[in-house]
């Protein structure tokens, strides 16, 4: 059965494309959603795939033609094979192409989950040439809310980067190529085999560079060597040349420029840093990481999008510092090493208060409230990368012990920067601890969709009014942090009181009353 191939449907913004290269001669047997003819357009080179299994019947638009939207490209015939000859003739290639597939393998970004839209090569561990072990650490992908390591597939070399640090990633996207079994030696042969690319590449634009880049090229009077590639497999665009043509004409306008200065610097005085202002004071101008631009993003929202207030309470600590004292030696012998801290109460007694006060666990949806039956808390980790928030699921089933080691997971994971994605998903209420680094008092920032953040502080030795008497307690301040939209100052100032209750009494987390 004979199928028309049609160009893609391209949206609005996008007139026509260009019949870059077809992959697939006619008669060539096909197997189905093999990549056969590549579209190119002003913003993307989109592929086209068979329909079916079948043979390339007869190419209606050659390499270089123009196309408008769901245009027929070519005839396809399902379910025919390739004539004998052909297949006899391919034969060699064939067995060849399958020899290479064997030696070579495509490093891949990691799978992305919905909610994060690209990532960016935050620094390659291993260059080309160097020899590399199986799962052995090889790049990092920097998203908006971890850093992702890639690892090798084999042993092997890796071949040649094709994205490089800086460089924008989408999910599964082709980071490398890696040869499968091969050792630093082969470090001559990959540099032989970059050299005959480069002289090939030099020779033919046209494998480098499609119609369009073509077109714009000669019009800049500029070769493919002279362009860096950022489309799928280092393809030329058009947007590429004219990056290239902009940063020529910005190179040649700062040469005059800085031709006069030459002849005048005769005293033996260093060239002035780029690091230094007008006056001559060091500044330092670095872009923000994916992760504290997401972090800045994310705050300015929640305070720009929530009606937030914050109550603020006082807990004394000397009954829990009491309890601690006497516990913790036996409590890490039977726990195995883990440490018995404040944070694990604090995260009973969060978890006992939000049962009562189910509006502190709801959270926003659009013009929904979403009120959720489990307590998955946030806790708030400071990392080297910025803030990171991984969640304790089910808190209101942990123990203390399951809490404390749970937490002292996060924190090394955080230092090392192997937290993942799903250790920092969801989460219904969250609690951050300034006291670690001695803030006495803060006003802490709701994590959105979330509708309130308990911001813990300094334990500092004041005086305190007990039965009539002028009493030295350990006290620290309570901040609560609250969405005004969902929920009342009432529920919030009995919410925190709640927990100011729970842990100068902590015996009433074990009754839970």
């Amino acid at each position: 059965m004979s199928i028309e191939i049609k160009a893609p449907s391209f949206p609005e913004s996008v007139a026509d494309g260009t019949v870059a290269t077809w992959h697939k001669q006619p008669g060539e047997s096909c197997a189905r959603d093999e990549h056969i003819v590549d579209i190119e357009t002003d913003k993307v080179v989109l592929e086209v795939v068979a329909p079916a299994d079948g043979v390339l019947k007869e190419i209606l638009k050659g390499e270089g033609d123009i196309v408008l939207s769901d245009e027929v490209l070519a005839i396809f015939e399902s379910g025919a094979t390739a004539t004998a000859a052909p297949a006899e003739k391919k034969a060699p290639a064939a067995a060849s192409a399958a020899s290479s597939e064997k030696e070579r393998v495509q490093i891949k970004a990691p799978s992305f989950p919905e909610s994060v839209a690209d990532g960016t090569v935050a620094a390659w561990h291993k260059q080309p040439g160097e020899a590399c072990s199986r799962d052995e650490h090889i790049v990092d992908i920097e998203t908006d809310k971890v850093v992702l390591e890639v690892v090798a597939p084999a042993d092997g070399v890796i071949a040649d980067i094709i994205k490089a640090e800086g460089d924008t990633v989408l999910s599964d996207e082709v980071l490398a190529n890696f040869i499968v079994g091969g050792t630093s030696t082969s470090t001559d042969s990959v540099a032989q085999a970059s050299a005959s690319n480069e002289s090939t590449s030099d020779g033919d634009e046209d494998g480098v560079a499609g119609p369009a880049a073509r077109k714009a090229l000669a019009e800049a009077g500029m070769t493919a060597t002279q362009v860096k590639g950022t489309g799928k497999g280092g393809r030329i665009t058009k947007e590429d040349v004219e990056a290239a043509v902009t940063a020529k004409a910005s190179a040649s306008a700062a040469k005059p420029a800085s031709a006069p200065v030459a002849p005048a610097a005769k005293k033996p005085v260093p060239a002035a840093s780029p690091a230094l202002g007008a006056d001559g004071r060091i500044e330092k101008r670095v872009p923000m990481t994916r992760l504290r631009a997401t972090i800045a993003k994310r705050l300015v929202e929640a305070q720009q999008t929530a009606a937030m207030l914050t109550t603020y309470n006082e807990v004394n600590m000397g009954p829990v510092m009491e309890l601690r004292a006497k516990y913790k030696d036996l409590f890490a012998k039977t726990h195995n090493g883990t440490k018995l801290g404040f944070m694990s109460f604090f995260v009973k007694a969060a978890t006992e208060a939000l049962k009562r006060f189910p509006a502190v666990n709801a959270s926003i949806d659009g013009n929904d409230m979403v009120y959720h039956g489990y307590q998955d808390i946030g806790v708030a980790v400071s990392t080297d990368r910025g803030l990171m928030v991984p969640v304790l699921r089910n808190t209101e089933a942990m123990g203390l012990a399951d809490i404390e080691s749970t937490i002292m997971d996060f924190a090394l994971r955080g230092r090392d920067g192997k937290l993942g994605m799903d250790d920092m998903q969801g989460g219904t209420f969250t609690i951050t601890n300034g006291g670690t680094f001695g803030s006495l008092m803060s006003t802490p920032i709701i994590n959105p969709p979330q509708t309130a953040i308990l911001g813990m502080h300094k334990i500092q030795d004041r005086p305190m009014a007990v039965n009539g008497q002028v009493v030295i307690q350990p006290m620290m301040y309570l901040a609560l942090s609250y969405d005004h939209r969902m929920i009342d100052g009432k529920e919030a100032v009995q919410f925190l009181v709640t927990i100011k209750e729970l842990l100068e009494d902590p015996a009433r987390l074990l009754l839970e009353v």
